[in-house]
């Protein structure tokens, strides 16, 4: 016989009082709820403006350098002049001694590596991890940042060297130029005259020229490699065996120059003098005939290109090697008070503004040689960096005292 089954037992509806309860329940959790929220928020933004204000307020992690928006913070500085120290050997002496050239050297390094670093990415030139692991290994150096963007930055510059030497041709067109500079307008004339009565160019200028850096025979030359642009216009248009005329050039350096010299009082073995420096003999001849009707200060201050011209030549008392010059102390320790002396002349300082002669030996299509080849490739990488440079937003930020602090902070850990 089938079981009888049970009758389900109806649901009590809750009462209003009941409803009432549960209600004021589930309020007091959601407020408790958010009450806990809101603290935990407040804590973790206490906790967040702390960390923040201590981040803000240590000065390694402000940032110092910025490479078109690539910031460099002054942890990373001071640990770039700690390596960079670290290649060369200097010593603790050396760094506290020189530590305002060696941060300005630092901060230079820096903005150039990464400059090379986002140029040579454009270029699609990059370095390996595996390429600076093992310059590391080869060299070393400690497996750190700034050891590695050291290492980066040197196989760079190899690769951005193979880059721009490879776009180079075979052969070109060339000058074969002979060149000297000399002190004046009448010294070129001198010169010239001894040439067109058979004299040697290369022997002139041996004897002649005044620039220790630019003279006698440069060989084949592109004309971008050429010393200046006054030389390459007359090695491109004069024609071949022909001299130039004497160019002008204002800028030029010379390693000469001619004082005119006055003591105006002398003190057991000081003198009191002034002194104007002049670029040629002939040019300290025309101021010393002017010094006859002339003032002497306010022709130093026209002509002279000594630092004391501002002065109006004055120099003050002087013992013997104060100048520098045997060539001056040998005049003004014997010449007679207020009395001008004759031009000295004085190869121990320089002056500016001179005049080139130039001698097209040869000119056409020549091979590279390889010292021009490394020539055009070291100046079309030179040029491509500048314009890089110029095209760049730079910020350093570092003055003296953050400087100062930086050498200070690699000083204490050494």
């Amino acid at each position: 016989m089938a079981k009888k089954q049970k009758k389900a037992t109806p649901k009590r509806a809750p009462t209003k009082h009941q409803l009432s309860k549960w209600q004021r329940q589930t309020k007091i959790r959601r407020i408790v709820i958010i009450a806990a929220v809101v603290f935990l928020a407040g804590i973790l933004s206490w906790v967040g403006y702390e960390y923040y204000k201590d981040y803000k307020s240590d000065p390694l992690r402000e940032v110092v350098i910025e490479v078109n928006d690539v910031p460099f913070t002054m942890e990373y500085f001071v640990k770039m002049i700690d390596a960079r120290a670290y290649i060369a050997g200097w010593n603790s002496t050396v760094i506290s001694y020189a530590g305002s050239q060696i941060a300005d050297m630092v901060a230079d390094d820096i903005i150039n590596a990464e400059l090379l670093r986002q140029g040579a990415k454009n270029l699609d030139i990059e370095v390996t991890t595996e390429e600076i692991d093992a310059k590391l290994k080869e060299y070393e150096l400690p497996n750190d940042r700034v050891y590695r963007d050291i290492i980066r930055s040197d196989l760079l510059q190899e690769k951005l060297k193979e880059h721009f030497g490879s776009n180079l041709t075979a052969t070109m067109e060339q000058a074969h130029v002979q060149v000297m500079l000399v002190e004046s307008q009448e010294v070129a004339d001198e010169v010239i005259t001894k040439i067109e009565a058979g004299g040697n160019f290369t022997a002139l200028a041996e004897e002649f020229s005044c620039s220790s850096s630019i003279g006698g025979d440069l060989g084949w030359l592109p004309k971008e490699l050429m010393p200046n642009t006054l030389i390459a216009d007359a090695a491109f248009n004069l024609t071949p065996g022909e001299i130039s005329p004497p160019i002008y050039d204002e800028t030029a350096t010379k390693n000469v120059g001619y004082w005119l010299i006055e003591v105006t009082e002398r003190q057991d073995e000081e003198v009191e003098a002034r002194a104007m420096l002049l670029g040629s003999e002939a040019e300290a001849e025309r101021v010393k005939a002017e010094l006859a009707s002339g003032n002497f200060s306010s022709l130093a201050m026209e002509y002279s290109q000594h630092e004391s011209k501002t002065g109006g030549g004055e120099l003050g008392w002087l013992e013997q090697g104060d100048m520098g010059s045997e060539a001056f102390d040998q005049v003004a320790f014997n010449i007679t008070a207020n009395e001008v002396s004759e031009p000295v002349k004085d190869e121990s300082v320089q002056t500016t503004g001179g005049y080139w002669l130039v001698k097209v030996v040869d000119r056409g299509v020549h091979q590279l040689e390889e010292d021009v080849k490394e020539g055009l490739r070291d100046k079309h990488l030179n040029d491509w960096f500048e314009e890089l440079k110029e095209d760049s937003t730079i910020e350093n930020l570092l003055d003296a005292a953050k400087k100062s602090w930086a050498i200070n902070k690699v000083l204490q850990g050494r």
